[in-house]
């Protein structure tokens, strides 16, 4: 395979571990709390500074906050005048071109599919289930409070609608910005992954 993709996913709905079992299948590298790491590794930020720029993205109010102190800096007069989200999500987005650029793999999350969109070999993908289906799966694998597990889901999904819309000035979900869009508790996880794969067999090269 000589695709990047990119999986773009609701919260429990298993987009993580497709996509890890894609890469496995795929033999190609899995990318998603690893760029956190390398990012760190590469940038001199601690990997906690990158977590909680994620969080705070679940706060809407919080990310409004720090969207209106945004100074708009540039790659010419360096990070210093950017906000930390800023600086964060530049440092994030020069690792995901690079690892994109290292060859084929498989990228979850983090604006991925907007930050590679000029790239032709860039494959995005979205995954979505039924809001039933996403809560019981947080319950059972994350661990969540069935009382506070819808309230939940849909916290996090709102962060990563303000965390895209915020970095990309694009709707997160639109069926436009998506190659394939799958409902992943309809065909299950492992059927999901093999019709991703046969997916990626048919597309162009």
């Amino acid at each position: 395979m000589n695709k990047i993709l990119t999986i773009s996913r609701q919260y429990g709905s298993g987009g993580r571990e497709i996509g890890s079992k894609l890469a496995q299948r795929l033999n190609v590298p899995f990318y998603d709390k690893e760029l956190i790491k390398r990012a760190a590794k590469e940038s001199g930020f601690s990997e906690e500074t990158f977590e909680n720029v994620e969080k705070k993205a679940t706060n809407s109010l919080l990310y409004s906050i720090a969207r209106g102190m945004n100074a708009f800096g540039s790659f010419e007069t360096g990070y210093s005048n950017l906000s930390l989200e800023d600086q964060v999500y530049l440092i994030q987005s020069n690792i995901i071109r690079k690892v994109a650029r290292e060859g084929p793999c498989v990228i979850v999350g983090r604006c991925a599919d907007y930050i590679l969109k000029d790239m032709s070999n860039v494959v995005n993908i979205f995954i979505w289930a039924d809001l039933e289906s996403r809560k019981t799966r947080a319950i059972e694998r994350y661990g969540l409070e069935e009382k506070k597990a819808e309230e939940e889901v849909l916290r996090i999904d709102k962060g990563r609608i303000n965390y895209y819309k915020y970095h990309s000035g694009e709707r997160w979900g639109r069926a436009e910005n998506y190659h394939l869009s799958i409902k992943s508790d309809y065909l299950g996880i492992d059927h999901t992954v093999d019709v991703i794969a046969k997916f990626l067999t048919a597309a162009r090269p």
